[in-house]
């Protein structure tokens, strides 16, 4: 079976009209009509900043501290980034927690 023989009758495409002209697509809208499920493209969820700003937090900060403890031959450079390090994930901490912590002072 060869596979340049193989056709397909598969020729959908939301944009274009028979009546109208082709118009040339974008890179990204390629991804939206090649992929089996559309869905998977449109999906989103929708995350509070604040608990998005504690992931950022405590994912820098643990990066921090890595990066510290790699350079521990180094106390001028690994000495800070660890202070850094667990400051930003105290902040990150802080951060992804603040916003239960203030709904459930406010249902009490």
């Amino acid at each position: 079976m060869q596979v340049n023989k193989i056709q397909s009758n598969y020729t959908f495409s939301a944009a274009q009209t028979p009546n109208s002209s082709p118009t040339k697509k974008s890179f990204l809208d390629n991804f939206q009509t090649k992929v089996k499920n559309s869905a998977d493209m449109n999906d989103t969820l929708v995350v509070p900043r604040t608990i998005f700003k504690g992931y950022l937090g405590i994912m820098t900060g643990t990066t921090l501290l890595t990066l510290g403890s790699l350079l521990s031959k180094h106390p001028k450079l690994s000495k800070p980034l660890g202070i850094l390090g667990a400051l930003t994930s105290f902040y990150g901490t802080w951060a992804f927690v603040r916003p239960y912590i203030i709904k459930d002072a406010t249902k009490s």
